[in-house]
This record gives structure tokens, C-alpha cells and sequence, in this order.
């Protein structure tokens, strides 16, 4: 874990951004909010951000990748731009939970299929949320029969199919709509 002199500097200590997780507040490091926000930003736009030297900046980086705060980089893509034709589904799934092992031996077989992109458990008329991608429609029912709705201690499953995104991982995606100016008649 990070200790206070991580996060700051000489002459200043660092604000953080308190976020909520289970009901109470921890500090986010300013850094990883940039990070997550721009994660190709470079060292040293990161270190004229943070009032900090590149070097501090790098080693902080190195510690949050090390310690698994910053588990990977990844790009956020136009999904209609570089779909190819591909499926991308919501499935609300019921489990059965394991004894001695609750939601999260299921949890964790259904998350290593390839097709899965992302796998949470849930509150509510459901225990998972999985959203899967797949090249077809075809493909993610084949996924969805032949592998998801046969592991033993799931229930039922419900799939919702992505028409259009809006936005993604924060990201929104139509361009910007701009006021259209009216011409100018001489």
C-alpha cells in the first residue's frame, strides 16, 4: 500500500479526489485519475499536471503497476467503427451458488471463456451480468447453449443484444453536434 510521503512532493502535498467504494470515501491518487482519463499521456505531461519530476512520475507508475492498482492500458474503441460485423451481448445470468465456494467459482469459469469481455456479480433479479462478443448473432447463441447454459449450477440466462453505443467506458461516442449557423443573405 502507499504511504503519505508517495504522494507528495517537497513543497506541497497532493490533493486527492475522494470516490465512494462500499459506502465510504477513499482517496483516488491524482495520478491514476489522469491515467485513467489519458493513459498515453507521457511522463512528463503527467509530471507538469501533478507539479512532480518525470522521474517521480515514472517510479509512482512502476509502484502502481507492480502493487496491481494499474492492471493494464487499454484503448477505447469506436465499437461501429471497428466492428466488422461483429455482436456484442448483455447476458443476465441465475446461478446456483457452490458450497463453500458461493458465486465465485462459477463466476470465475464463466469469466474465462473467451467470448466474455466482462463478468460482474450482481444485485438484483439476477446473479451475473456477462456481456460477451462474438462475429454473429449465430455465434453468441452457440456460446450461449453450448457453453454458458451447460456449466452445471447455472439456471437461466437472458441475453440482450447490443444495437448502438452511446457511450463507452466513459467515452461518448457520436461526434459532438455543433449549432448550425445560419447563411447570410446579401
Amino acid at each position: 500500500m502507499f504511504t503519505l510521503s508517495d504522494f507528495s512532493t517537497p513543497t506541497k502535498l497532493l490533493l486527492f479526489e475522494c470516490v465512494p467504494v462500499l459506502g465510504s470515501f477513499f482517496p483516488m491518487d491524482p495520478l491514476l485519475k489522469l491515467l485513467k482519463n489519458n493513459a498515453r499521456a507521457s511522463a512528463e505531461d503527467l509530471a507538469r499536471e501533478l507539479n512532480l519530476a518525470p522521474q517521480a512520475v515514472k517510479t509512482r507508475i512502476s509502484k502502481l503497476e507492480k502493487e496491481g492498482f494499474i492492471l493494464g492500458y487499454q484503448a477505447v474503441l469506436d465499437p461501429e467503427k471497428t466492428r466488422n460485423g461483429g455482436v456484442s451481448a448483455v447476458i443476465e445470468v441465475r446461478i446456483t451458488p457452490e458450497r463453500g465456494g458461493g458465486f465465485n467459482r462459477l463466476a470465475s469459469r464463466i469469466a474465462k471463456f473467451e467470448q466474455v469481455q466482462s463478468c460482474y456479480l450482481m444485485s438484483g433479479g439476477y446473479d451475473l451480468l456477462v456481456i460477451v462478443e462474438g462475429a454473429t448473432l449465430q455465434d453468441v447463441a452457440a456460446f450461449i447453449a453450448e457453453k454458458l447454459a451447460t456449466i452445471k449450477g447455472v439456471v437461466s440466462t437472458a441475453t440482450h443484444f447490443r444495437l448502438k453505443a452511446y457511450k463507452e467506458n466513459g467515452m461518448l461516442l457520436l461526434p459532438e453536434q455543433r449549432p448550425q449557423r445560419l447563411a447570410v443573405a446579401p
